[in-house]
């Protein structure tokens, strides 16, 4: 799969998971280097902790690059809930999951070994 196909593959995915929810209000920001990528979405439903740690704990599975371009093709089709989240998990490197002030945040990082997520972070308060 090349890198931007990559990209909007987990773009993709990731906003399929966030519009089951319905929000009013979704933002997709993506911060890319040579080194990796940041890619943050934030909407406007608010989550209780279990369901926050739910998704932080489908996001942050181990990393299967073995499947991730198998099933990285499955991009599109009717997966649900954690199954998706799976999909995304297997592919990136690490995900932090949080409320805010108005809803939910996801953030997902991809990067080499020398991968610096603080590098690719956005400012808070732009949520």
């Amino acid at each position: 799969m090349k890198h931007k196909d990559f990209v909007l593959h987990l773009i993709g995915e990731a906003a399929h998971f966030m519009l089951d929810s319905d929000p009013m209000r979704m933002v997709i920001s993506l911060h890319q280097e040579e080194d990796g990528l940041h890619l943050a979405i934030l909407d406007d439903t608010r989550r209780g902790e279990a369901e926050l740690q739910r998704i932080r704990t489908d996001l942050n599975n181990a990393r299967r690059p073995e499947l991730a371009g198998y099933y990285g093709s499955m991009a599109g089709s009717d997966v649900l809930g954690s199954a998706r989240l799976n999909l995304i998990g297997w592919q990136i490197k690490h995900a932090d999951v949080s409320a805010t002030d108005s809803g939910t945040r996801i953030d997902l990082w991809l990067g080499g070994d020398r991968f610096n997520p603080a590098a690719f972070s956005i400012p808070e308060g732009t949520d």
